[in-house]
């Protein structure tokens, strides 16, 4: 299995959990080389095939290019795998479900397993504090510095009113951090309606998210989600 065919099915299982839209985007750092990474040029991800994938320096730069536009926010991949040596790969989204959260006071919090991730800590990446005025895209190094100075040591940030980052040692993880924050943020919803204004919601405490994220790799679902995404494809 090839780390390029895998991130071509990264991208199709993003697609179609509803996690990624046509602009959001999943990178992976290369096997052979830290300094590397690969990511799809700029195209909706449910579209994204083997001959789509570029490979970058961590400045972001286009190693061969080949005529091919690039993400205008590759710079959120480089600039967290210069800060982050335990990242192998990370995920852009404007995942529905999770904006909210960037733009109220209202924090994410785990109450579901599968997600017990969110209880390792889910901060907000307010770009107004780091330049006024922009279209909240990350579009230079500078707001991809700030971005990943955010993130921090945590598996994923929000964006205020623009999305989400997602992290992991692995593509597989990263991915199935992505739809579970997801599948979170709308049960979190869903329970806040139900309980009302001030009714009690049991969230994960401490030591259920220390004894349930060690284990979280999604390695079961892994191999489904990606035999789905690639039955249409031809082999590489």
């Amino acid at each position: 299995m090839s780390l390029v065919e895998d991130l071509v099915a990264a991208n199709r299982i993003l697609a179609e959990h509803g996690v990624i839209d046509a602009y959001g985007h999943v990178s992976v750092r290369s096997e052979n080389d830290a300094k590397r990474y690969f990511l799809a040029r700029s195209i909706a991800p449910e579209l994204v095939s083997y001959e789509d994938i570029l490979e970058y320096d961590l400045d972001s730069e286009p190693v061969d290019p080949r005529g091919k536009e690039s993400v205008r926010e590759r710079f959120i991949h480089g600039e967290i795998y210069k800060a982050r040596p335990d990242v192998n790969a990370v995920v852009h989204n404007h995942s529905p479900s999770v904006v909210p959260f960037s733009v109220t006071k209202v924090s994410m919090r785990p109450l579901f397993h599968m997600a017990a991730f969110v209880g390792e800590g889910v901060p907000n990446f307010e770009i107004r504090n780091v330049q006024k005025g922009t279209d909240l895209l990350v579009k230079t190094p500078y707001l991809g510095r700030a971005l990943a100075k955010t993130l921090g040591k945590s598996p994923a940030a929000l964006m205020r009113g623009h999305g989400s980052v997602t992290v992991g040692e692995s593509l597989p993880r990263a991915v199935g951090r992505s739809i579970y924050l997801e599948m979170s943020a709308r049960m979190q919803l869903q329970a806040i309606a139900i309980a009302g204004p001030r009714g009690k919601i049991v969230y994960l405490d401490d030591k259920e998210i220390q004894a349930s994220v060690p284990a979280q790799d999604y390695a079961r679902a892994w191999p489904m989600w990606r035999a789905k995404a690639l039955a249409s494809l031809k082999p590489q």
